[in-house]
């Protein structure tokens, strides 16, 4: 029974459905573009901390895992053929090496970057319908049909897909890997669609959420990153509502 606890504890914080706090670390530091935004907690771990901060004269939010899990997130609800492209920055201090998201043993990370889909729950299999069931009936809130999660690695190849061994509907993108180009600002531009389709090889649905997530836990590690901007841009390049801008 404790076992099916933790089980379902880690897949609710995989699907960015955990219960959330009332307030961001630190409100009174928080800009008015973060107002959306609140922590994710998973219970019986200890929580990573985010707060406003700035990085190399850049205004970002700064992630701090210490043998810690949590993300931090906002709802949206953006139609698939309103997203031509996802740009965001980051700007990572800090990672273990040994920590590696192709492993559910050491499935850690200093930066991630989730989305999550709406979709056609009838074609759940049987097996992730009992799940979502379950997530649900704990958490209150119903998990994203789909997550897609964009991951710095410190060992896996970049472009990796990666499926989740605690739920085939959370896929990871190795977007970053290793040690090369830590402690400067990097800049990332993906195609959601394409990249949906390629992990869960389907067409998206909604984005309903996004989040951010710095974790240490499985590795007992330290781990630190600050996000800046995260834009969700139409076919014009213009800025979406819910994007991100600092």
């Amino acid at each position: 029974m404790a076992q099916l606890a933790v089980s379902l504890g880690l897949l609710g914080l995989l699907f960015g459905c955990a219960s959330p706090t009332p307030k961001p670390d630190s409100p009174d530091k928080m800009p008015s573009s973060l107002v959306e935004w609140s922590a994710r907690e998973l219970p019986g771990k200890q929580k990573t901390q985010y707060a406003f901060a700035r990085r190399a004269g850049r205004d970002c939010v700064l992630a701090k895992a210490a043998q810690s899990v949590s993300l931090w997130r906002r709802p949206l609800k953006i139609a698939p053929e309103q997203v031509d492209a996802l740009q965001f920055d980051w700007w990572i201090h800090q990672l273990e090496k040994r920590a590696t998201v192709a492993d559910a043993d050491t499935d850690d990370a200093p930066a991630r970057l989730l989305l999550g889909f709406d979709g056609d729950a009838s074609k759940l299999s049987m097996r992730n319908r009992m799940q979502f069931e379950l997530v649900e009936t704990l958490t209150g809130e119903a998990p994203p049909f789909a997550t897609l999660m964009y991951v710095w690695d410190a060992s896996a190849a970049p472009e990796t897909v990666i499926i989740s061994s605690r739920s085939d509907r959370i896929r990871k993108i190795v977007v970053g890997s290793g040690e090369q180009g830590l402690g400067s600002w990097q800049r990332l531009r993906r195609d959601v669609r394409a990249d949906f389709q390629k992990a869960f090889g389907e067409e998206p649905g909604t984005l309903t959420s996004m989040a951010m997530m710095t974790d240490g836990d499985n590795t007992g590690s330290r781990a630190e990153a600050c996000y800046g901007s995260i834009l969700l841009l139409d076919s014009m390049q213009r800025t979406l509502g819910g994007s991100l801008q600092l």
